[in-house]
């Protein structure tokens, strides 16, 4: 077999579009990586992506890449601030502490569901995220309806992409 230029473009036009093509879960080795992300002045500050789809026990790495701000990855449970459950009910709520700039911390989720985290100190600022693991048979995020909590602020409400919008494309990034 001779090896051609046309041979070579063919397969590897083939490997590219293997590659484009992938699913809309991320491979189950894959550690999937967050980045925390600011604008210099401090005006505006999100997770990218912001919506992620995966398979049970994937890891999850957030890394603050915002050189001006402390962060946290704080999973959104009433044993952490009194806050509303909006992740599965059998799953392990998680907090970073704060995250100084190019720290990283990391979570590997098991049980299916919907899972909504924030940024303790830009909650308001709207610095919110969404992982849907698996298939989820109903959707997990309506929260706990205790008054004893505090409720989630309009602007973080307003910043997590939809679960379906999440498995249809595998990845939502910020904008």
């Amino acid at each position: 077999m001779i090896l051609t230029r046309r041979r070579v473009m063919k397969v590897g036009g083939g490997f590219l579009a293997a590659l484009v093509t992938r699913p809309a879960f991320v491979w189950a080795d894959d550690i999937i990586e967050v980045v925390m992300q600011g604008k210099a002045d401090g005006s505006h500050v999100w997770y990218d992506p912001v919506g992620i789809h995966v398979k049970p026990g994937q890891t999850i790495r957030w890394t603050n890449r915002d050189p001006g701000n402390s962060h946290t990855v704080t999973a959104y449970h009433p044993e952490i601030f009194d806050r509303p459950r909006r992740i599965p009910a059998a799953a392990k709520p998680w907090d970073s502490d704060y995250l100084l700039p190019n720290e990283s911390f990391s979570v590997t989720l098991t049980v299916e569901g919907v899972y909504d985290y924030y940024c303790v100190p830009h909650e308001h600022a709207g610095m919110v995220g969404r992982i849907v693991v698996g298939n989820p048979s109903s959707n997990e995020t309506a929260g706990a309806a205790d008054a004893d909590l505090t409720p989630l602020p309009e602007v973080a409400l307003n910043g997590f992409p939809s679960v379906d919008e999440i498995v249809a494309k595998g990845i939502v990034h910020s904008v």
